[in-house]
């Protein structure tokens, strides 16, 4: 059928040149027209290439009586085969860019092995990436990690006063652990609420209200850098606690009845030391907690990567890649259950 079609269109041309009558070019017209309509007898449908399509296109933009001379498909056809150059066009002019370069294999080979070994959720592989010097986005990281959903109690807000006051307050709080015989273990902390740094924990068997004064002092032994302690509602922080607070220079701020919120650092830091430690094994006795609320308070200060602060509370140095052969190396922490990364040259 092309081959017929393009045949006759040049016959048609060199017709046209070439007789100047009229009466010759009604004559090679009709000639034309009659081998058209004996090919059509045959039922056959034709096919054309997009050149031969693209012909009738912009012959149609150009010539205004097209569709009386048109006999190979129907007008509606060109006018579909514009509406679909169309959409070509304006696709490929409002392609999207490439956007951000792929990170490499290495890259994501570890943000899959940081996922694994320590139960970390995207913001905090990212935060751990970025004191290996490896910048990587927040999305690119949530890519291969699994999707989990936010915990609701992570998105407390602060009160206008803890906000503008964090880095001179600090809170207290106990939480229970249960042992492996039952009996249960009461742990006090302090915490100071800007750098989310453990200033001093202890476990006891029978808290009283003397046994914390004696938490407080070693907490404090000297001028405190912080002017206000917070702490909740429990019956044991007496009026003798208050006195001892007092005592220290620090003005005592308990939280209103039913508001965790207010001391949020520290409810943030028992729901943390329960989902990161004390949730993946069995405490023996007092002892046995003392020393791993110890190993993981150690690893939570100085080199945890806190998402809030994109930091450790006492701080950890941006590492820089020594070398190109040097690797990514995992330190075991607290048992195994989290990990610090770190460069290493390869051996």
């Amino acid at each position: 059928m092309r081959t017929l079609v393009t045949f006759a269109i040049l016959i048609l041309r060199s017709a046209l040149a070439l007789l100047r009558s009229r009466e010759e070019q009604a004559i090679v017209e009709l000639a034309l027209r009659q081998q058209l309509a004996a090919y059509a007898q045959n039922h056959q449908r034709p096919r054309l290439s997009p050149l031969d399509r693209t012909f009738w296109v912009v012959l149609s933009r150009f010539w205004p009586r097209w569709k009386n001379h048109l006999v190979v498909v129907r007008p509606e056809t060109v006018v579909r085969w514009h509406r679909n150059g169309f959409r070509r066009y304006w696709r490929s002019i409002s392609a999207p860019g490439p956007g951000r370069p792929p990170i490499s294999k290495e890259v994501r080979e570890l943000i899959i092995r940081m996922a694994t070994e320590n139960r970390w959720r995207a913001r905090k592989i990212q935060a751990e990436l970025m004191k290996l010097g490896i910048r990587v986005s927040l999305a690119t990281v949530s890519r291969y990690v699994p999707k989990t959903k936010p915990d609701a109690t992570q998105q407390q807000r602060w009160m206008t006063f803890l906000r503008n006051h964090k880095d001179v307050i600090a809170g207290m709080d106990f939480f229970v652990v249960p042992t492996v015989r039952f009996r249960l273990l009461y742990v006090w902390f302090a915490i100071d609420h800007g750098r989310r740094r453990v200033l001093h924990f202890n476990v006891t068997e029978n808290p009283t209200g003397r046994w914390v004064i004696q938490q407080l002092r070693e907490t404090f032994p000297d001028e405190p850098a912080h002017r206000y302690l917070s702490y909740d509602n429990d019956s044991i922080f007496s009026a003798a606690v208050t006195r001892a607070i007092e005592s220290f220079k620090i003005y005592p701020k308990r939280t209103a009845f039913r508001s965790p919120w207010q001391n949020g650092t520290a409810e943030r830091f028992v729901g943390t030391v329960r989902r990161e430690l004390l949730d993946h094994l069995v405490v023996l006795n007092e002892d046995h907690l003392r020393r791993l609320l110890r190993e993981y308070v150690d690893y939570y200060n100085s080199e945890r990567v806190h998402t809030s602060i994109g930091d450790a509370p006492v701080g950890r140095p941006v590492e820089s890649r020594p070398s190109a052969d040097a690797r990514v190396v995992s330190l075991p922490r607290v048992g195994g259950l989290h990990h610090r990364y770190v460069w290493r040259e390869a051996a």
